[in-house]
């Protein structure tokens, strides 16, 4: 978990190339605040929260399809840092994404206009921000390949094996509908498969969640 004062110069890698003046102005714009569960963080079109600074909890980065069905872009843990959250300070970002916080989460949030003031003034800044960008679209990139051009069983067995190596533990506590979120795919897709995954003695089921059962022969799936 991240310590409120320490956040600042462990993320934000530009802190120490500030000026003690704007040092004084982004510490002074920041505000710390909590969601829920499921509640929305940044709701897309017009709507420009900020930079977002993940301090606890997890946060679901993701776009709406025309016929309503999310997909996925990436996930945010403690530590990261979002700057999609503070698209009005990017005019090139033309897409609307919406984050949701996944768990319980409290979040360091840098006003967006003393951000984009930062930016335009220091190149350090800058360039912060063009690589975090940078970053989190080629993480996009790689999300929209797997839907592309990698099958079913792939996705869903390298989606179970990051899972378990992300909390360590073979008992993942998600829903097939919640899965179906995270890889892009319908809910009647991802049981199907699990009913496959499960026949094979891959996974077994319980209400809920998944358990994994054979991670070599997941692996060797992928």
């Amino acid at each position: 978990m991240l310590g409120h004062n320490n956040s600042l110069s462990e993320v934000l890698t530009f802190w120490d190339k500030l000026k003690p003046s704007e040092q004084k102005m982004l510490a002074d714009s920041i505000t710390t605040r909590r969601y829920s569960q499921g509640e929305n963080v940044h709701g897309g079109e017009n709507d420009c929260v900020g930079v977002i600074i993940v301090k606890s909890g997890g946060l679901r980065t993701y776009i709406l399809s025309e016929d309503g069905r999310e997909i996925t872009l990436y996930r945010l843990f403690s530590g990261d840092i979002c700057i999609l959250s503070a698209s009005c300070v990017i005019n090139s970002i033309t897409f609307d994404v919406h984050i949701d916080a996944e768990m319980d989460s409290e979040l360091i949030i840098i006003n967006n206009e003393v951000f984009a003031k930062l930016a335009e003034e220091n190149v350090y800044v800058e360039n912060f921000s063009l690589k975090e960008t940078a970053g989190r679209f080629s993480d996009v990139m790689w999300t929209i390949e797997q839907i592309l051009f990698k099958s079913m069983d792939k996705r869903l067995a390298r989606f179970l094996l990051d899972e378990a190596s992300r909390t360590k533990s073979d008992e993942i506590p998600l829903t097939h509908d919640q899965i179906a979120r995270y890889i892009g795919s319908a809910r009647e897709v991802v049981s199907r498969m699990l009913r496959y995954f499960v026949g094979e003695g891959l996974v077994e089921q319980y209400r809920g969640g998944i358990k994994i059962v054979d991670k070599k022969r997941l692996r060797e799936m992928i």
